[in-house]
C-alpha cells in the first residue's frame, strides 16, 4: 500500500482549511475592533452635533438644550436660562408605516415647528409633509386645532395635503399628541390645575 503525501492527506487538508479560516476570522475581529474603537468617538460627537443642528433649526432662538429629567428623549430648549420649548419625540403609523417625529412646541402648548426623523411615506403624497407647505399650518396652532379638514375655507384648523389624507392625519396626531404631553407636564408644575 503507498503512502499520501501530507500534502494530499484529506484530514490534514480539512484542518490546515479549518485553520485558516479561524486565523482569517481572528485577524478580521482584531480589525473591526480597531476600527470600531477609533472611530465610536468620532460617530458619537458627529451624532451629537447633527441632533444639536436639528434643535436649532426646530428652535432657532434657544441657546442651550437641556434633557427634561423623567421625559426620554426630551429637552428643554432655553434663551438666556428660561426654558423657551420643549422638543417632543413623537411617533405615530401612517400609510406606509411608522413615522417617527421631533415636535417642537412653546411652554403654552403651541406649535413652533416639526421635523420628521422617519417614514415610508409615499414620494410625491405623503413625503410632501416635511415641505413648508403643509409644515407652515402647524405653527402657533394649539391641541384643539390639530385636526385635519378637507375645507379650503377653513383656515383654524390643518388642511390635508391632496391624495394623502392618511398621512396628513397621522403627522398632525404625532404633533397633537406632542402638544398635549407639554400641557399635560405643565398642568403637573402646576399642580394640576387647567392652564
Amino acid at each position: 500500500m503507498t503512502e499520501i503525501p501530507a500534502t494530499q492527506n484529506p484530514t490534514h487538508s480539512v484542518w490546515r482549511i479549518a485553520f485558516n479560516l479561524v486565523a482569517a476570522c481572528f485577524v478580521s475581529g482584531i480589525v473591526i475592533a480597531a476600527v470600531y474603537y477609533v472611530t465610536a468617538p468620532i460617530a458619537a460627537v458627529k451624532a451629537e452635533e447633527m441632533r444639536q443642528a436639528s434643535m436649532r433649526e426646530l428652535v432657532a432662538e434657544a441657546d442651550s438644550f437641556a434633557p427634561v429629567p423623567g421625559r426620554e428623549g426630551w429637552f428643554a430648549a432655553a434663551q438666556a436660562g428660561k426654558t423657551v420649548a420643549y422638543i417632543v419625540p413623537s411617533e405615530t403609523r401612517g400609510y406606509g408605516g411608522t413615522i417617527k417625529m421631533l415636535v417642537a412646541v412653546t411652554v403654552e402648548g403651541k406649535v413652533i415647528d416639526y421635523s420628521i426623523l422617519e417614514h415610508n411615506e409615499t414620494p410625491g403624497l405623503g413625503d410632501n409633509a416635511q415641505k413648508p407647505k403643509f409644515r407652515d399650518q402647524f405653527k402657533g396652532k394649539e391641541a384643539p386645532h390639530l385636526a385635519v379638514v378637507k375645507d379650503p375655507g377653513n383656515h383654524e384648523d390643518i388642511q390635508a395635503m391632496t391624495g394623502a389624507t392618511i398621512s396628513s392625519r397621522a403627522v398632525t396626531l404625532a404633533v397633537k399628541q406632542a402638544v398635549e404631553q407639554v400641557d399635560l407636564l405643565n398642568r403637573g408644575k402646576t399642580g394640576g390645575a387647567a392652564k
